[in-house]
């Protein structure tokens, strides 16, 4: 299957590419109409930048002034990473023409570097330093989309939502931070059209990654720092609390899911409901099971009348929720690891599991991302899914369409049986 965040497939002539996506382009912005060769997720880009009545014609603004630039670019956090960044692309950048760019969260480009010819052509659309490349600024880019999306894109020449940008293609990545998931800024590197090749974005993401590392080391986790809790994709779930990694047996787990939902907290007969289907079981048992937790956490950690977690909890089922509300669905799921402790029989897990993956699994159909489908369609706990299935096989190229109609059949026959 071809990759939907590469920009032309290995067989495709850039070329006659070019001129598919000009007509395209100029479809989009007369009718609204998103055609053929357009991938998803630019289609998805146009139609973003179309809401924020980006003009194609427009330009993108600077925000940061020179004397606001520096002393907010010395205080990011990326800061501390731009010189392994430079390390590593700053060869390539100049052997090949090519501008290095790096941006914050709301897409203002802090460093733009590389070939000298290259950045004065890049100044007439103000690709700068001080600039704001977000989508809802500057249409569809990469480091704007990559922003958008939660990950890892290529954009090629005529898929750009501006037309002055159209000259150009670019490859970027989101940077974030070591410990907390969140997203600081893009990693970019724009030139000509020969960067619409796997190994530029491969490229770029690993020098995302090897960014992401360094930071990790060089700022280490402050105190006070949230407690860390995973427990999608695994039976036991694992909790980060003051530098220890604590592996939890599964009625923990049950737990700390349980009092990560209500951060209020929850009675004892409350939480009784909530862990145990049995009706029988009693509250003697529930304390015991709380005693022996406070011992393995440490006395500080666990509060009772009511029972609650006395610091915040960064939980990555709450991460997938999250990018959900906000749309961000290849994002939520880039974070989903699978079901929520998934042989877990407690009711507010059950319902919770349910929950999350129905929501993920209506808003990827919803999309018709083919990409995305096949993500989940391909992993342990997408194999059998009917619904899954038959949306890739609608939202897939008409070569593929007939093998996937096929397995779609197979999955309802086997369920009907």
């Amino acid at each position: 299957m071809t990759d939907p965040w590469v920009a032309l497939p290995p067989d495709a002539d850039p070329g006659v590419r070019l001129g598919e996506l000009r007509r395209a382009h100029e479809a989009f912005t007369s009718g609204g109409r998103v055609e053929t060769p357009v991938r998803s997720v630019v289609g998805q880009s146009w139609r973003r930048s179309a809401r924020a009545r980006v003009c194609p014609d427009g330009a993108a603004r600077v925000e940061l002034r020179a004397d606001e630039l520096g002393p907010y670019r010395d205080a990011h956090p990326l800061a501390r990473v731009m010189p392994m960044i430079r390390e590593l692309m700053s060869a390539y950048a100049m052997d090949g023409e090519h501008l290095l760019a790096v941006c914050d969260a709301h897409g203002r480009l802090l460093w733009v570097e590389g070939h000298a010819r290259a950045r004065r052509r890049a100044e007439r659309m103000n690709f700068v330093e001080g600039a704001r490349w977000a989508e809802s600024e500057a249409g569809t880019n990469a480091p704007g989309t990559a922003l958008a999306v939660d990950r890892p894109v290529q954009v090629f020449a005529a898929e750009h939502f501006l037309r002055p940008v159209q000259q150009w293609t670019c490859a970027a990545a989101p940077l974030h931070d070591p410990h907390t998931g969140r997203v600081l800024g893009a990693v970019d590197i724009t030139g000509g059209n020969g960067l619409a090749h796997p190994h530029s974005l491969a490229f770029v993401h690993a020098v995302a990654r090897a960014a992401e590392s360094h930071l990790a080391l060089v700022a280490p986790e402050p105190a006070g720092a949230p407690v860390r809790l995973r427990a999608l994709g695994r039976d036991e779930a694992l909790l980060v609390l003051g530098g220890r990694r604590i592996r939890l047996g599964r009625r923990h787990s049950e737990i700390l899911v349980t009092l990560a939902l209500h951060p209020e907290g929850l009675g004892g007969d409350e939480l009784l409901i909530e862990l145990y289907e049995d009706e029988s079981v009693s509250p003697v048992t529930l304390r015991a099971e709380l005693a022996r937790l406070r011992r393995l956490l440490g006395p500080e950690a666990l509060d009772s009348r009511p029972y609650r977690l006395r610091a915040a909890v960064d939980a990555d089922f709450e991460t997938v929720t999250r990018r959900l509300d906000s749309g961000a669905v290849a994002a939520a799921l880039g974070a989903y690891a699978g079901p929520l402790l998934p042989r877990s029989q407690a009711p507010a897990v059950v319902r919770l599991r349910s929950r999350i993956a129905d929501q993920l699994r209506a808003a990827l159909i919803a999309r018709g991302d083919p990409g995305l489908l096949a993500d989940w369609a391909y992993s342990p706990w997408g194999a059998e899914d009917l619904a899954v299935w038959r949306a890739l096989a609608a939202a897939a190229s008409p070569e593929r369409r007939a093998a996937l109609l096929a397995r779609a059949r197979g999955i309802d026959a086997e369920q009907r049986a």
